[in-house]
């Protein structure tokens, strides 16, 4: 190997609700849970809401910030 080549690891696996959500599929369409869809997909859609949860919690701290920032 030369001096110029790098080497570049990124970390983009899957994550633990992708790997729920596939099981949870598989599990539903052979018939091993009789659960709702809406449980089936759950890992997805609870992962989804959780990063949204965070970045409006964020928002709000920044908000509240520049409101504290502009009363003083």
């Amino acid at each position: 190997m030369s001096e110029n080549s790098k080497s570049v690891s990124t970390g983009s696996g899957i994550g633990i609700c992708t790997v729920l959500g596939i099981i949870f599929i598989v599990l539903k369409l052979t018939g091993q849970v009789t659960w709702s869809w809406i449980w089936v997909l759950s890992p997805f859609w609870i992962g989804f809401a959780f990063w949204i949860v965070v970045i409006l919690l964020i928002a709000l701290f920044v908000g509240l910030g520049i409101f504290t920032a502009r009363r003083r």
